[in-house]
């Protein structure tokens, strides 16, 4: 495992957990602060309509299928890389990803339901942070949700395809479903990024816990875009 060094001394195991730890945090907001840039970049040039219609147009499996190749490489990239600009390099073009297949949610919202982009910002952030804060208060394991992870990011995966498949829409339950699956993953990661996760990794560790704020999001938005119908 890495170490970080001060004034030349070799820091002692806690201290090193430590400073991970506040590595992946910063590393944790300044992709958040990297997403909301690209975004405001996107509306405030014009792109974002122009993206979106185009999105609307192509099949959503095209999308879906890209977007999960794409984050796959990332992290893998992340996690494996020896190169710690590979790694910042996987980051960045996983926020860039996200940032742009949350185009047309943003956009529809925007347009549809003035409002929600903000409240679906202040409940994700209570939500995750208030996770963070068990996560770290209560020091526990919470390695046992892995499998539970696994088995409802298939479940969900297959009730999305069924979905684009066969016409039937997902209605509130199913988001509800996902903001308690991501919330159990961003206990999952966080309880590895205090306990498990290699020191040297805190690229990958970050881009772990941002891809399941930006789940929360994803679906927090949704459910309040529903309940605006």
């Amino acid at each position: 495992m890495a170490t970080f060094p001060t004034n030349g001394a070799v820091l002692r195991p806690i201290d090193r957990r430590a400073a991970f730890i506040t590595r992946t945090y910063t590393h944790l907001v300044a992709g958040i602060l990297g997403f909301i840039v690209v975004e405001m970049g996107l509306f405030e040039s014009g792109l974002a309509p122009i993206i979106a219609r185009y999105m609307f147009a192509v099949p959503w499996m095209l999308i879906l299928g890209a977007f999960i190749l794409t984050g796959w490489l990332a992290s893998r990239t992340a996690q494996t890389s020896t190169s710690i600009g590979m790694q910042y390099f996987a980051y960045g073009v996983y926020v860039v990803m996200e940032a742009l297949i949350f185009v047309p949610l943003l956009y529809i919202a925007d347009a549809k339901a003035p409002g929600t982009i903000d409240s679906a910002v202040v409940i994700t952030g209570l939500g995750a942070g208030g996770l963070m804060f068990v996560a770290h208060r209560t020091r526990r394991d919470f390695s046992f949700l892995r499998s539970i992870l696994i088995w409802g990011g298939v479940l969900g995966l297959l009730a999305i395809v069924g979905g684009v498949l066969f016409g039937f829409q997902l209605g509130t339950w199913f988001s509800v479903a996902m903001i308690g699956l991501a919330g159990a993953a961003v206990l999952y990661d966080t309880s590895n990024i205090i306990h498990t996760y290699p020191e040297d990794r805190y690229v990958s560790a970050a881009m772990q816990l941002f891809a399941s704020i930006a789940l929360m999001f994803w679906y927090v938005l949704r459910l309040l875009m529903g309940n605006r119908n």
